[in-house]
């Protein structure tokens, strides 16, 4: 199985997409995190990593931000709506 921690879905070897729950998305982020800093820490001061690989790495982090916010608020949004029609 797979992890788009972007989408928030996992591929199963049969490509059967599932969402994952928000709390398996918070925990992406923090492993985000923790790479991009021991990343940081471990870099040889004489040789310091590519500039637009870091940018990169903090384009990928904040585009996982708002996938997460994003899916967030759809789920405030259709319980809103469950609720209304209800």
């Amino acid at each position: 199985m797979t992890t788009n921690s972007l989408t928030g879905t996992a591929t199963t070897g049969s490509g059967t997409e599932t969402k994952l729950p928000a709390d398996k998305l918070g925990a992406d982020k923090a492993t985000f995190l923790r790479l991009l800093v021991t990343q940081l820490r471990h870099q040889n001061p004489l040789s310091p990593s590519d500039g637009v690989e870091f940018v990169t790495q903090l384009a990928q982090f904040t585009s996982l931000e708002q996938s997460t916010q994003m899916s967030q608020d759809i789920a405030e949004i259709r319980k809103l709506l469950t609720a209304q029609n209800a």
